[in-house]
């Protein structure tokens, strides 16, 4: 385990099967991810906020050609679908997930006007959100996937250069489950819960600050938990409290010592 903001690892559509690659490329309008140029991550976009009431999704649009590369010409809804379980599943492509789905929605805004994939995007992270207590019981690293991609795309999806609203109390939510006695048992919980702090614990204590207040008066309180919480679980909480004190930034003494810590 590494401390720190977590790394922006390419995402390599191989992992998937052929007409899945072919679909995403085809959203994506490029070759494959790893060659597309990505927008700057502060132009304007519109909102669709959850608590909005959304028309139905058109419906299944034909299969394109290799050579119609437009991303109207495939089923969007069925490609944030295909994110989204893929997302469930591993966590390492969840943590860089959302800067696919912010080229796609790019796309479609640019190339059809539409937003069919932000809005199936949204629509599957409210479900998985409002059952997010069954996909905890179910499968703890299906949850610790869902909180990281939740994050991702809050981290790169913006309206008028900021965070989307919508996204702000479900992910606090996500973030105060991780910090529950029960979760902080559990090192993996730990682990997810300080890297997504390292990478939208600013932007989220500007959009609330009281909610990250009151957050890490449970992270203190869990830090002295009598029993339940491992020496790294211990350490890992430390090092986010002091983190944070230091203005979200690590100083070089504690990077000195954290990092010493956990390699030995």
């Amino acid at each position: 385990m590494v401390m720190g903001e977590p790394g922006r690892e390419e995402y390599k559509i191989q992992s998937f099967d052929a007409e899945t690659q072919q679909l995403l490329k085809t959203a994506l309008k490029a070759n494959s991810l790893e060659c597309a140029e990505l927008p700057d991550l502060g132009q304007r976009m519109e909102c669709s906020a959850w608590q909005r009431s959304y028309s139905n999704c058109p419906g299944p649009v034909p299969s394109c050609s290799t050579q119609d590369r437009h991303p109207g010409a495939v089923d969007l809804e069925k490609v944030a679908n295909v994110i989204v379980d893929h997302s469930l599943q591993d966590c390492v492509f969840s943590k860089e997930a959302g800067r696919m789905c912010y080229a796609i929605i790019q796309a479609e805004t640019k190339q059809a006007g539409q937003s069919v994939f932000r809005r199936g995007l949204l629509n599957r992270l409210q479900q998985e959100y409002q059952a997010r207590e069954q996909l905890r019981a179910r499968s703890l690293q299906g949850w610790v996937c869902y909180v990281t991609f939740i994050c991702s795309i809050f981290d790169y999806l913006r309206v008028n250069n900021m965070p989307m609203m919508a996204l702000v109390n479900p992910v606090y939510d996500c973030l105060f489950r991780l910090a529950q006695p029960d979760s902080l048992s559990q090192e993996e919980e730990v682990d997810c819960l300080v890297l997504q702090l390292h990478r939208v614990g600013e932007q989220l204590e500007k959009m609330n600050g009281q909610r990250m207040d009151e957050l890490f008066v449970l992270l203190r309180d869990g830090f002295l938990l009598p029993t339940g919480l491992s020496s790294l679980a211990q350490l890992l909480l430390l090092e986010i409290i002091e983190f944070r004190a230091a203005g979200w930034k690590t100083t070089p003494a504690a990077h000195k010592y954290y990092y010493s810590e956990v390699s030995d």
